[in-house]
């Protein structure tokens, strides 16, 4: 059994991804932890299938998921790897994490790993979309998920940490090639989002990692989430949307990509703006109640 490091996936109905995943990390020898939230379909039967300790907890959001998974499971090895049931690791991923000793790491607490993202079959390669770093390996009891997002889903590390740039990790949700699937999902994305930046606005929710615009790849994405929660609401998807199109040169990425960038960075964003003037409409309404 792999002594450097562990794998904990979340899922729900993932018999189309489960396999896969497993699969392409089956040979790692890695002990394995999968908390479900209440599959019906043969998730389950695919985890016991693979060797894999299964957990169940109520989903409420990502965030709060992976931080039960982190403190539930009694894991051993003095690190931990955190996939998501959609995504498989790479060929190159793969030998980076074969060749994976703790010894040569002890200065650092955390590894990003270069996503690569798939929509409808097509590699979204612009539209910075790529390269794009993730924090999914980091150290047991340091690591951790943080609570103060809503929608959005990240570990946090105290300490150094170090990029694999070509340890690509593939993410391909196969279900979001039936576009009402993928309409649906992001519709129940919008609300929680919009919840978020309510709060925010009261100071009710707060960065966790300190926005640096020449920090680590996470602190630099809180920057600029910084920067966009003092746009105009309604303007700033269009904004974003010629941003990545153009800047960004998501125009590069055919048909498939140009749908892709419209839908979660125009369409998505407008949904969110959307919500948050009718909270913010609602709160008002309250407010001239109670006077």
């Amino acid at each position: 059994m792999n002594k450097n490091f562990s794998f904990v996936i979340l899922t729900f109905n993932e018999e189309i991804h489960l396999p896969r995943l497993l699969s392409s990390l089956k040979e790692l020898n890695a002990a394995t932890y999968i908390l479900d939230s209440g599959s019906t379909d043969k998730t389950l039967t695919i985890a016991s299938n693979f060797k894999a300790e299964v957990k169940v907890n109520k989903f409420e959001n990502h965030p709060k998921q992976w931080d039960f998974a982190l403190k539930v499971f009694d894991i051993q090895t003095p690190w931990i790897i955190g996939l998501d049931a959609d995504q498989m690791i790479s060929s190159e991923l793969f030998m980076l994490l074969q060749g994976f000793k703790d010894d040569a790491y002890l200065n650092i607490n955390g590894i990003y790993f270069n996503r690569k993202n798939y929509f409808q079959g097509s590699w979204i390669r612009f539209g910075g979309y790529f390269p794009f770093f993730q924090l999914k390996m980091f150290r047991n009891g340091i690591g951790y998920s943080d609570l103060n997002e809503n929608m959005d889903h990240r570990f946090v590390v105290k300490g150094e940490t170090t990029i694999w740039e070509k340890g690509y990790l593939i993410e391909e949700n196969l279900k979001e090639n039936d576009l009402n699937f993928w309409l649906e999902k992001h519709e129940k994305y919008s609300n929680l989002i919009a919840e978020e930046e309510i709060e925010r606005g009261k100071k009710l929710r707060i960065q966790t990692l300190k926005p640096h615009l020449s920090g680590s790849p996470d602190e630099r994405r809180a920057w600029f989430k910084k920067i966009w929660w003092r746009l105009p609401l309604g303007i700033r998807p269009y904004f974003y949307f010629i941003y990545r199109m153009i800047f960004k040169l998501g125009i590069l990425d055919g048909k498939i990509g140009i749908k892709f960038h419209y839908l979660q960075g125009l369409w998505f964003r407008q949904q969110v703006d959307k919500k948050i003037k009718l909270l913010r409409k609602i709160e008002k309404s309250a407010v001239d109640i109670k006077i």
